[in-house]
């Protein structure tokens, strides 16, 4: 039992993965199909999602008739017309889509960086649709194994990204609010895994880890961390 759950904590996302069907992010692939639905993703829409995991938003897309191509580090498993690379460098010529989809995942690169690249790829009026976490004042502290499985090592504020996105020549259209979402999203965690009961089989690591899951569903609780998703459309 140790041994599995050492393994979980190593690789909290395939964990997940087992105990949520569809997109593993807040809101799920209703959140996805809103998202997609505010960046206007329909029939012939070129789309390249960064990051795309397992590839469940990129069946959404499809299901819509986009014209959609997944991009991730590790894209095995993610099913067909999926392309290995980095968010920071997309093997992608210029101009070449209509939307980039993000997901959960430009917390996780050199923000700036992969921001030019998404406007980079975009066509004139192309739009990014992304969701991620945000930080209102300053991140919990929590061990940094923990804040890297929890989207946070990048965590900054709603503001932050905003200005960051204006910066990399977007126009941001429209920003929702997703708090409910992550509270849902932790409220399902709960009612699958008693991992106070399953921590508490690992000691003092274990009391460290349940520490820092307390001082995060603090943050959560009075919305220090949230989540928001943002269509962002490339200036000319």
């Amino acid at each position: 039992m140790r041994g599995l759950l050492d393994a979980a904590l190593a690789d909290p996302w395939t964990t997940l993965d087992t105990l949520f069907d569809g997109p593993l992010h807040p809101g799920g692939r209703a959140a996805t199909e809103r998202l997609l639905d505010r960046a206007d993703v329909g029939a012939d829409t070129r789309l390249l999602e960064v990051g795309c995991g397992a590839g469940d938003a990129l069946t959404v897309a499809r299901d819509r008739g986009a014209d959609a191509v997944g991009l991730d580090p590790q894209p095995d498993g993610a099913g067909p017309r999926t392309i290995r690379g980095d968010a920071t460098a997309l093997p992608v010529r210029d101009g070449a889509v209509d939307v980039v989809l993000a997901e959960c995942v430009l917390c996780l690169t050199d923000l700036p960086a992969a921001l030019g690249e998404c406007r980079r790829v975009l066509g004139s009026g192309g739009r990014l649709a992304c969701s991620d976490v945000v930080v209102a004042g300053d991140a919990p502290a929590i061990p940094d194994a923990v804040a890297e499985a929890c989207c946070l090592t990048g965590g900054r504020s709603r503001a932050d990204l905003t200005a960051t996105l204006t910066d990399a020549g977007f126009r941001v259209e429209a920003v929702h609010d997703q708090h409910a979402d992550l509270v849902a999203m932790r409220d399902q965690v709960r009612e699958r895994i008693d991992y106070h009961s399953l921590l508490g089989m690992l000691g003092e690591r274990g009391a460290k880890a349940q520490a820092a899951i307390e001082e995060l569903e603090a943050a959560l609780d009075d919305e220090r961390i949230s989540y928001v998703s943002v269509v962002a459309r490339a200036e000319r």
